[in-house]
């Protein structure tokens, strides 16, 4: 009996954004190279490589071996469909890189080649290991037993939600700030034209006071507490998701402060206003763990809309700018946009999840 699996469109998903953390900033486009697009193949290994570089090229690849042969598997398409699950990476890898030839911020490598083509090899035998030991399957259990049977999109929200956290941002666990950065592009298309001065000035420097940060961290914290509140029934699961969620938004938020200012400074962002905010965060997940299905939704729609509506009339903090600077240069380029537009992007979609899940036929009640 064929299974139905997400494992297709999740790899579709993971394939797009490598694309896009493989080819941004996707400009100066030029359409005749100067040598041969594939004249990389032949190239001797490079001079100059660092250890993340490599790291980052096998593992970056894995997740999509993974999500192709655990497709292949799951719907029974055959041995042809798990030797596809394995080529398919390299095949992609290659169409990648031979298209950076265009990109004039972007070197081909075929070291990148053939990293890419072991890590998504890797992640295909690993797919494979773990259906044959048994791993799936209880994946497949623990999931039935702790989420609602339909909590497909909640968990892709909440596996990116860690992700979206490794942008930095003028206050931790806060995202979503894109009021700056749509008057910076209105601007820009308007240089030069009356209408510039009808845009609102931006402000300078954090404008918030302590408390309020401290509720933006708070609530920014507890919205995806009360997003698996609403596919977990069971109090105890939930008491078990909140203190997880809480650990990993900590470990986050930690790892992209060093990352930008260097492991020394790993917990600097614990500032009071961010411990005050992190203990709120926990009282409101205690405090809602008997909370039916739609009242963490409505929850959850609440504290998005407060957050948002209070980071995105606050400046940028000098921080903020030192930080970006950092992931706009240097090793962080290839994870800059993506990472970017994740964190921007996050809430909003959360948003509209929300407010679908509330507005469709059967949903869910407390």
């Amino acid at each position: 009996m064929v299974q139905r699996t997400s494992s297709w469109a999740l790899a579709a998903l993971f394939a797009l954004l490598i694309a896009y953390a493989s080819l941004y900033p996707f400009s100066g486009w030029r359409l005749h190279p100067q040598l041969d697009p594939l004249s990389y193949l032949w190239l001797p290994w490079p001079r100059y490589w660092t250890g993340f570089d490599l790291v980052a090229n096998l593992l970056g690849y894995a997740p999509l071996g993974f999500l192709l042969a655990l497709g292949a598997m799951r719907d029974r398409v055959g041995r042809g469909g798990v030797a596809l699950a394995l080529l398919a990476p390299a095949v992609y890898s290659l169409l990648i890189e031979t298209t950076q030839n265009f990109l004039p911020m972007r070197v081909p490598s075929n070291v990148d080649l053939g990293l890419n083509a072991a890590g998504g090899t890797m992640g295909a035998f690993t797919a494979m290991l773990l259906e044959r030991m048994g791993g799936l399957q209880r994946w497949s259990a623990f999931r039935a037993a702790w989420f609602h049977p339909t909590a497909r999109a909640s968990l892709i929200l909440l596996a990116l939600w860690p992700v979206a956290l490794l942008y930095p941002t003028s206050i931790p666990f806060a995202l979503g700030q894109v009021a700056r950065r749509i008057e910076a592009g209105l601007a820009d298309m308007l240089a030069g034209t009356p209408f510039l001065a009808w845009l609102p000035a931006a402000p300078v420097g954090a404008q918030m006071s302590q408390m309020t940060e401290s509720i933006c961290v708070g609530l920014g914290l507890w919205v995806p507490v009360c997003l698996g509140y609403a596919d977990i029934p069971s109090v105890w699961r939930r008491l078990v998701f909140a203190h997880v969620v809480l650990a990993l938004g900590l470990a986050a938020v930690s790892l992209s402060t060093a990352l930008s200012l260097g492991p020394e400074h790993a917990w600097s962002w614990l500032s009071p206003p961010a411990l005050l905010g992190f203990a709120m965060a926990w009282l409101l997940s205690m405090g809602a763990l008997a909370a039916g299905r739609r009242l963490a939704i409505v929850f959850m729609l609440l504290a998005l809309a407060v957050t948002l509506s209070l980071i995105n009339q606050a400046g940028f903090s000098p921080y903020l700018a030192q930080s970006v600077e950092v992931w706009e240069q240097g090793r962080f380029i290839r994870f800059y946009g993506l990472s970017q537009w994740l964190g921007a992007l996050w809430p909003f979609v959360a948003l509209v999840f929300g407010v679908f899940l509330l507005g469709r036929p059967g949903a869910p009640r407390a």
